[in-house]
């Protein structure tokens, strides 16, 4: 398994190509606000060829390089229909202006192949199969990617901006909901092994074993889940 990952722009927003290996297919997570070079860099090191874009979410900071990263490799994307507004209107999906300087960078709209996902679908691409979990929260349209555990290889879950290191994806924006992402959390989460890696849209990796530990949204989650767990098995009054 390749995963090659690098900040972008001027958010500092993680983008992944995940290939089988060097040399084969990959799909492109996120290629956010000044993505484009770095993909090209990686997609030249590692001898890859790109067959779909996927994205977590709808905003600016995961979109901003989507149209010209598809076209450059007539590739189709993939969004939840919830964050699909967003390609077109990115200002909107944050409430705020994005600053004239800032928007001349940007290429906003839908590239010619847009597709939708859906919540447990499994895509099957470069010779790997992702699954998506639907995670609303930070976003309406929040989506998790996974891959399965392989060989040497941990089971790997791409956040977004569900989970990060230490904390979670922000809930002031709109759509933003601070008790659907909680529940996202735990849906989503919460289930998976300790050794599944965390590749998360900010930050460093992280595991879920380390944030079930550490991270107090996920032990508050898991504390109460333990307690409703414990209250059901006593024995009726």
């Amino acid at each position: 398994m390749l995963i090659a990952g690098f900040p972008a722009g001027a958010w500092g927003t993680n983008c992944y190509l995940v290939a089988p290996a060097a040399g084969e297919e990959c799909v492109i997570i996120d290629p956010g606000h000044r993505a484009a070079p770095g993909v090209a860099e990686a997609i030249a090191k590692h001898r890859l060829k790109p067959v779909a874009v996927i994205l977590t979410h709808g905003h600016i900071d995961h979109v901003a390089s989507v149209v010209p990263v598809c076209g450059a490799h007539d590739v189709p994307a993939w969004i939840h229909p919830a964050d699909r507004y967003m390609l077109d209107d990115p200002e909107k999906a944050l409430g705020v202006r994005i600053g004239q300087p800032l928007m001349g960078e940007l290429t906003v709209g839908e590239p010619d192949d847009l597709r939708e996902l859906a919540d447990g679908a499994e895509l099957d691409l470069a010779g790997m199969t992702l699954t998506v979990a639907h995670a609303p929260g930070h976003t309406k349209g929040s989506v998790t990617f996974g891959l399965p555990e392989q060989a040497d290889v941990p089971p790997v879950l791409f956040s977004g901006d569900l989970l990060f290191a230490g904390s979670v994806g922000r809930t002031d924006l709109p759509g933003g909901d601070h008790l659907e992402i909680l529940r996202s959390l735990a849906r989503v989460c919460l289930p998976l092994s300790d050794s599944t890696v965390v590749l998360s849209g900010h930050g460093p990796q992280t595991t879920i074993g380390r944030e079930r530990a550490t991270n107090p949204f996920l032990r508050e989650l898991a504390a109460g889940r333990a307690a409703a767990d414990a209250a059901a098995q006593r024995p009726g009054m």
